[in-house]
């Protein structure tokens, strides 16, 4: 016979056993982002390739730090849009004026966040870039 859950658990509230089951899917969620999104994809490209002329550049400790955090106000920012898409997408499989609203606002924040990354990313990398390519 199964053993009722405590009276103060839900038993819809699935916990992870430990620490490291956590990371693991943690891990699984960011595997299956990057197999399913193309956007997310785009994303780690043009990470790899600001990180590549930050290091070539040689930029300060600083402007690392800004890059990085953007970096990944960037990722996060895709991935929680992945969230709203697949929750709406389960609580409303058929079109609903609602649904469009709540995915289509998501991709604005997403959109919002990354042409923040790219202006701030121009104001820190632009200049050391105009120097090596054109001052040299």
């Amino acid at each position: 016979m199964d053993a009722e859950p405590p009276a103060d658990e839900s038993p819809h509230i699935s916990r992870a056993p430990s620490l490291w089951h956590s990371f693991r899917f943690a891990a699984e969620g960011m595997w299956y982002a990057l197999r399913t999104q193309r956007n997310l994809r785009i994303h780690f490209g043009a990470a790899a390739i600001v990180m590549t002329l930050a290091t070539w550049l040689h930029v300060s400790r600083f402007a690392w730090a800004v890059l990085v955090l953007l970096i990944g106000l960037v990722l996060a920012a895709e991935l929680i849009n992945t969230v709203v898409e697949a929750v709406v997408d389960l609580v409303s499989p058929e079109f609903h004026p609602l649904a469009k609203i709540a995915k289509d606002v998501a991709a604005a924040a997403v959109l919002t966040v990354s042409v923040t990354a790219v202006v701030v990313g121009l104001f820190l990398l632009g200049p050391p870039l105009w120097e090596a390519l054109f001052e040299s």
